[in-house]
């Protein structure tokens, strides 16, 4: 991943020493439980246990070798006495490669899940701070009837939390090791072993594998953190949507000194939220190349490995800068509540067309002429810029069957907020 969307936190997971050192680690957890069974004698696990690896040995290793685990074992065991034959005893390189890309994950997955947390918080918090602040709520872009602004926060934090528990129950099947050999059939290597390995890493044993760990495992993740990312991405694009000049109703962060345009001083565009829209299209596509990676032949064949280097630790990486950037827009959000009150005023009347159209039904109307009735006055107060109350009051249709008073509670905003109140206490979410 570039460095433009690469945070040191998630870096130093993903870094190539990183990934070494899980794999020594997963090397000398091995070795203790072959020492634990009675293979490698005493005398040789102290000295294996104070071993390490050469990175830059390593390397140079590795450009005669052109494979990355007989270089790390090789760099390994150069300074290694005789106790140095027992390293990889029994294994084959999924058994550490896979095992430590786990533990690799597991660490990543918990910054994300901190952070999904976190932000989960944070639009609780804020919907409720914003329970009562009325706006317009809008389907297929027009407007509909009016919500509040902390209905749709809460309806945000809703569903990050369901992104949180995917990814609790995506850590619990990735939370596995195999320590079984070539094939998967432990004849190298005893279950024991493989037992006393995972226990050591507190990991658990994947029940069955063949050379490696199954790769719906992986793609569960991605698909996790995919999904996470679609959210960030419909949450961006609703800012986007109501930052456009003629709503201005929230508004990203905007810095004194920042710049939205080289050639327009006035700009003021929400530029962070588009990036996380345009990140989320990437995370989508490495999905697509997880779930590609679960077919591979008999036991296993490499047409996988070259993709997992990148996708793994890059969306990682795209998650946890989205998520990074998304908290930071919420916690700076403008939210301009007169404009909301501006925009609910802007189309005359039209959003109370359901209740009328009902008040009209239960005062005995039929249900097509009362529609038709609405609908014409609609369109009249649309085209010509008339109050749709004051249409209304002077259809005689309406006025046979609805007094003044009648008329008039149709049209009080209220009437859509009576049950906001329920809403939140139904969310688990809410604690006032």
């Amino acid at each position: 991943m570039i460095p433009r969307y690469t945070l040191p936190e998630m870096e130093k997971v993903w870094s190539e020493t990183n990934k070494y050192d899980n794999w020594l680690r997963v090397e000398k957890a091995v070795c203790w439980a072959l020492t634990q069974t009675g293979i490698i004698p005493q005398k040789d696990y102290k000295l294996i246990e104070k071993s390490t690896y050469n990175y830059k040995r390593l390397n140079e290793i590795l450009a005669d070798t052109k494979h990355d685990m007989t270089a790390f074992l090789q760099s390994i065991t150069e300074n290694l006495g005789d106790e140095g034959r027992w390293i990889h005893y029994g294994l084959t390189t999924s058994d550490i490669w896979d095992t430590s890309t786990s533990l690799q994950i597991l660490q990543a997955s918990k910054i994300i899940l901190n952070q999904i947390t976190k932000l989960k918080n944070l639009l609780s918090q804020l919907a409720l701070e914003n329970k009562n602040t009325v706006m317009m709520g809008r389907t297929h872009g027009i407007h509909a009837e009016p919500i509040t602004l902390g209905l749709k926060l809460l309806l945000w934090a809703e569903e990050i939390s369901r992104s949180e528990l995917r990814l609790k129950h995506s850590i619990k099947q990735i939370n596995v090791g195999k320590i079984s050999g070539p094939v998967g059939t432990n004849a190298t290597v005893s279950p024991e072993v493989e037992k006393l390995t995972c226990e050591k890493l507190k990991i658990k044993v994947a029940p069955v594998s063949n050379q490696i760990i199954q790769r719906d495992r992986y793609a569960d993740f991605i698909s996790t953190l995919a999904i996470c990312g679609g959210s960030l991405e419909k949450f961006a694009t609703e800012i986007r949507s109501l930052q456009r000049t003629e709503i201005n109703e929230l508004q990203e962060p905007f810095g004194e000194l920042q710049t939205g345009s080289s050639s327009m001083p006035h700009k003021k565009n929400p530029d962070v939220s588009e990036r996380i829209c345009g990140l989320s299209r990437v995370l989508r596509g490495n999905n697509i190349v997880a779930l590609e990676n679960i077919s591979l032949w008999g036991e296993r064949d490499i047409s996988h490995s070259s993709a997992e280097r990148i996708i793994l630790p890059d969306s990682c990486f795209i998650i946890n800068y989205m998520l990074y950037k998304f908290t930071e827009i919420m916690e700076g959000l403008i939210i301009n509540k007169n404009k909301m009150l501006d925009n609910i005023n802007l189309s005359k009347g039209l959003i109370y067309s359901q209740r009328l159209m009902l008040t009209l039904i239960a005062a005995g109307m039929i249900r097509e002429k009362a529609y038709r009735i609405v609908q014409e006055s609609s369109n009249k107060a649309w085209n010509e810029g008339i109050e749709l109350k004051e249409l209304i009051s002077i259809n005689k249709d309406v006025t046979s069957i609805l007094n003044n008073q009648e008329i008039q509670k149709v049209f009080d905003i209220n009437y859509f907020l009576k049950n906001i109140d329920y809403k939140f206490k139904q969310s688990k979410l809410i604690k006032e």
